[in-house]
Formats: C-alpha cells, sequence, structure tokens
C-alpha cells in the first residue's frame, strides 16, 4: 500500500499559491493539458510559472487590460520595450506602465497572444506571482499576501553566501541573481553574444539534447538560421573536434548542460573547455540537473548558469536563477557588465523566501542522494523496464564523477522507459506526477509530453525524437526526501 496520497487534477504541488508544479494525475490529463481542454484546463489551479500565467497574474491583467486588447503584465519595464520589439512595428503592441505595473497590450489575436506567451516563458519574463499578489492587496482585491516564512536580514547577502561556497573562486560581483534559471541563461547567452559579434563569432552550439526553454533560446535568438548548431551526441569528442576544426572560427559559444535534461549525460568538460578556448569560443554551462552545489563547474566555463528552483528553494514555491562569472575567464569583465544588463531582477518578496530555504540545500540533497542509487539499482534490475538514466550511467559515468563533489553527490534526477506502454503504469502510480524537480517532493512526468508534446504527437516528431536517442514515452523521475522504500514500493505496485 502507497504511502503517497493521491493528488487530485490541477491541485498545486506542494499546496499553497505560489506552489511551481501542479498535478497531472492520469495521461488523459497530460494530454488534456497540452491540448488546452476545458475538461483538464478548469482545474488548473496553477502551474510551472514560466508555462501558465499565474492567476493573480491574470486577476490583475483582467482588470487593467484595455478593451479588445490583451495584456501582458512582465517582469519589469524593460522586459516590456523587449517583447514589443519583439512583437514588431506591425503588431501593434504598446507598453503598458502604470502604478509600478509594467506590461505589453495588443490587439486580441490568438497568434499574437502564443507569439507573446513564448517569447516570456522562453526568457522568463512573467510578473512575478508574488509581485502580482502584493498589487492585489494593494488595490484592496486581496485582504493580505498569503504568510509564509522569509528571510529577515539580508537576503540577496544570504544567498550570495551559500552560492560562494557552492562555487570557489566567485565573489559576489561574480555571482549574479536572476528571476529564473531560464532568464539567466537567456542573460549569460545575450551577453557572450554581444562580446562575440564584433569579433565576426555569431554561431552558437547546442551540446546535446537540452532543456526546451534553453534550445528555443538557441534556436530563435542567434543572429542567423545558420549560426543555430546541434551537437547531437554530448559524448562523441572527436566529432566535436571536426565541428570546431571545420567551423571554429565562427562560433561564440557552447551551451552544456552537466548532466543533460532528460538523459542525464555528462560530457568530458575539461575537454571541452580546453576545446572552447583554443578555438576562442565561450562555454556556458548549467549543473541545475544535478545541482550547483554538487559539481565543479566554474573553472571550466565563461559562465555557469542555473535554475535557483531546483534543491536550492526546496519547498518548491519560489523561482529564480544565478549567473556565475568565472572571473579568471578573458571577457570576465565585459561579461559582469553585459550579464547585469539582460538580467531580470528577483522581486524582493521571492528572494526572502529563497534565502529562508537556501540554507538547508546541503541537508536537502544529502537525503535525496541518500535514495537515488537505490531507485536506480531498482529500477535497472526490473524486467519490465528497458532503459534507466542517471548521473552515474556507465556512459558518461567517468565524465560525471570527475567534476562531482564526491562520489554520492548524484543529484536526485533518474529518467526511465518502460517495455511496456507507458499509459497503464502512470495510471496506476501513486507517487506526486507533475513538472518541475529539485523539490523535497518526489515528483515524476512524462517528460517529452510536457516538454515537447508538437514532437511525441505526430510520427515525425517521434522519428525526430529516436533519432536524438530519446524515448517519446520516457518517463522522469525526480527523488524527493521521502524513503526509498516507500519510493520503490509505489513503482514496484505499478509495475505489477
Amino acid at each position: 500500500m502507497s504511502v503517497f496520497a493521491p493528488i487530485p487534477l490541477g491541485q498545486p504541488i506542494p499546496a499553497g499559491p505560489h506552489s511551481v508544479s501542479c498535478s497531472l494525475p492520469t495521461m488523459r490529463a497530460v494530454r488534456g493539458y497540452e491540448e488546452k481542454d476545458p475538461a483538464v484546463t478548469r482545474h488548473l489551479t496553477s502551474g510551472y510559472p514560466r508555462f501558465l500565467v499565474h492567476p493573480f497574474a491574470r486577476q490583475l491583467a483582467g482588470r487593467f487590460a484595455p478593451p479588445g486588447r490583451t495584456l501582458w503584465l512582465t517582469s519589469s519595464g524593460r522586459m516590456a520595450a523587449e517583447l514589443v520589439r519583439h512583437l514588431g512595428p506591425s503588431s501593434g503592441a504598446d507598453v503598458y506602465s502604470a502604478d509600478g505595473l509594467f506590461g505589453v497590450h495588443h490587439p486580441e489575436s490568438a497568434p499574437m497572444a502564443a507569439q507573446a506567451k513564448l517569447f516570456l516563458q522562453h526568457i522568463g519574463g512573467f510578473l512575478s506571482s508574488r509581485e502580482a499578489e502584493d498589487h492585489l492587496v494593494r488595490l484592496g482585491l486581496r485582504e493580505k499576501a498569503c504568510p509564509e516564512t522569509a528571510f529577515a536580514g539580508d537576503a540577496a547577502g544570504q544567498v550570495r553566501r551559500w552560492l560562494r561556497a557552492a562555487l570557489p573562486g566567485a565573489s559576489d560581483p561574480d555571482l549574479l541573481l536572476a528571476n529564473s534559471g531560464m532568464n539567466a541563461a537567456y542573460a549569460a547567452f545575450r551577453a557572450i553574444s554581444e562580446l562575440q559579434a564584433p569579433r565576426g563569432r555569431t554561431a552558437w552550439v547546442q551540446l546535446g539534447w537540452l532543456y526546451l526553454d534553453t534550445i528555443a533560446i538557441l534556436r530563435k535568438f542567434t543572429a542567423e538560421p545558420g549560426d543555430y548548431i546541434h551537437a547531437v551526441d554530448p559524448l562523441d569528442g572527436p566529432a566535436l573536434e571536426r565541428l570546431f576544426a571545420e567551423k571554429g572560427s565562427r562560433i561564440a559559444g557552447v551551451f552544456a548542460e552537466i548532466p543533460t535534461n532528460p538523459l542525464i549525460q555528462t560530457p568530458n568538460l575539461a575537454a571541452l573547455a580546453a576545446l572552447c578556448r583554443r578555438h576562442g569560443a565561450r562555454l556556458i554551462v548549467d549543473p541545475s540537473v544535478a545541482s550547483v552545489g554538487n559539481v565543479r563547474a566554474l573553472p571550466y566555463a565563461d559562465a555557469v548558469v542555473c535554475s535557483l528552483t531546483k534543491y536550492t528553494a526546496s519547498d518548491g514555491d519560489v523561482i529564480a536563477g544565478t549567473v556565475a562569472i568565472n572571473p579568471q575567464g578573458p571577457d570576465a569583465a565585459g561579461l559582469r557588465h553585459r550579464v547585469a544588463n539582460w538580467l531580470e531582477p528577483v522581486y524582493p518578496r521571492d528572494l526572502a523566501r529563497l534565502a529562508a530555504q537556501i540554507g538547508r540545500t546541503d541537508k536537502v540533497l544529502a537525503r535525496i542522494q541518500e535514495s537515488t542509487p537505490r531507485i536506480a539499482s531498482f529500477l535497472s534490475g526490473h524486467p519490465k523496464v528497458r532503459d534507466v538514466f542517471w548521473a552515474l550511467h556507465p556512459a558518461s559515468r567517468d565524465n560525471y564523477l570527475a567534476i562531482a563533489r564526491g562520489p554520492n553527490a548524484v543529484g536526485g534526477m533518474l529518467s526511465f522507459s518502460l517495455r511496456e506502454p507507458l499509459e497503464p503504469f502512470y495510471d496506476r502510480l501513486r507517487l506526486p506526477k507533475g513538472p518541475s524537480f529539485g523539490m523535497r517532493t518526489t515528483l515524476i512526468c512524462p517528460f517529452m509530453y510536457l516538454a515537447h508534446y508538437d514532437l511525441v504527437s505526430t510520427p515525425e516528431g517521434r522519428a525526430k525524437l529516436s533519432a536524438n536517442g530519446l524515448d517519446p514515452d520516457l518517463l522522469r523521475l525526480c527523488v524527493g526526501v521521502e524513503s526509498a522504500e516507500d519510493i520503490i514500493s509505489a513503482l514496484s505496485e505499478a509495475l505489477g
């Protein structure tokens, strides 16, 4: 009998107004969520904040939207201006600014709304749910903000204290805070692009299959279509050598996740860094999957970007990110200045909430990492499981251990595929089911359906995923602080 209580469709995980995940307990719910089926979406009280506009922000936008126009509330006036530029002069879009709120309104149009929403999703441009909540209180539309534990002192200082320990060699000026991990990634990408373009370098290399919004940034914001280069296999060093031999003088930078999401592959980071430096390319490294506290990334990178939503905000109710500049990098001074120009600041209440949680990150990681190898072993040995991927997968185990802070510093993410149909297993499974990871709560989701529904829902898309070594039915399991025995029991029950 599972100790995990069922979580109804659409309920926030964890319960609370600022939660970053929501329950999608069946494959029908997952498909309905992606297809905007009203039978599913009417139950969604919230969702991952960069993917769904928070109810507080929707309430504000509904109050201030001009008649016949759609209003998107943004994280800053600068972000609003950038969205107007993105939509273009013929869109009829205009900046909204009043009483400390910023946004963009445009004529009601489903295609334009989709374009605006994706732009803000990709680069972390939505108004913070806590900032929206505070505006609702100011306007008398809510009595008060929901109570929560917040850090009472210098919240930014508290966050940077932990980051300095996780990123030895970085000082406070090297540690820039962003309103989300994707905004951190975008800011680093833009800053390096600005520095490299005058040198004739405009191409970017995507190393392996990365998180969907990282892919979108590299595809959509490079200067020309030919400037986006996808190196399919992050473990194929000779192929990278050939790529740089052919195009190295044009390459502005490489974006690498260590490990990747969702196949959890770790490239040879030392060799990759040496290759980039030899050819004048800059290297962005994102260690969010394993936690920035688990790997030694900064000595190899020009910039380390990371989602602080993962592991450091382990209650699952804050989104934030960081860019760490390698002070020894050749463009360090220029990057500090340019990254700061592109970053969206963390709203003070979000920062105070993050600071209240970040001090226990090491304990949370230790608890999660007690369970991860045991669960990986159970899944690997089960006859109904085909493939299991995690930080110590044999294909890149040595690469990971070369940068890990210890043999047990493996993070909490595993992904696996089944020898049987996905839907019956997923529907039977009594674990919390929703997006995000790095929470105290264990979470599982059919990752490719949530990240790339456009691909899993067509034969051509499924063929593309297969060509990249991705099973469309891949499940992503993110271990929480619950006991390994309870997690394994729930998996065993569903596998039958």
